[in-house]
């Protein structure tokens, strides 16, 4: 039997939802530049083809109280990020390399 591989080396969602009077939502900080960011980071890496990288949109993670927050599949591996210098840095080590961001990483006891 043939082992399972995944179309996607790497797939990361970038949390993209507004809270209405939520400041802690991912929208009110930045989380549409960063997505458009990295998507195009991604794409001018060459990163963007089957077997490589995908860049998607999400709703609601639950995960507000560390907003914005974008997670890397199938690594399980959830970011916070301040500025696209970070989303850079994610793209560079992370999905090039495989090598986890470790400054970035959300902790794991934070949630709503």
């Amino acid at each position: 039997m043939r082992a399972m591989q995944s179309y996607y080396r790497r797939h990361i969602f970038f949390c993209l939802n507004q809270r209405e009077g939520c400041d802690a939502c991912c929208a009110s900080h930045g989380a549409q530049a960063a997505f458009d960011h990295c998507k195009s980071q991604v794409k001018a890496a060459k990163l963007a083809v089957p077997g490589g990288v995908r860049v998607n949109k999400a709703g609601c993670l639950d995960r507000c109280a560390g907003a914005p927050v974008a997670v890397v599949y199938p690594d399980a591996v959830w970011y916070t990020y301040v500025d696209l210098e970070d989303i850079d840095d994610i793209v560079e080590s992370h999905l090039k390399n495989g090598q986890v961001v470790q400054r970035l990483v959300l902790p794991d006891e934070v949630g709503k």
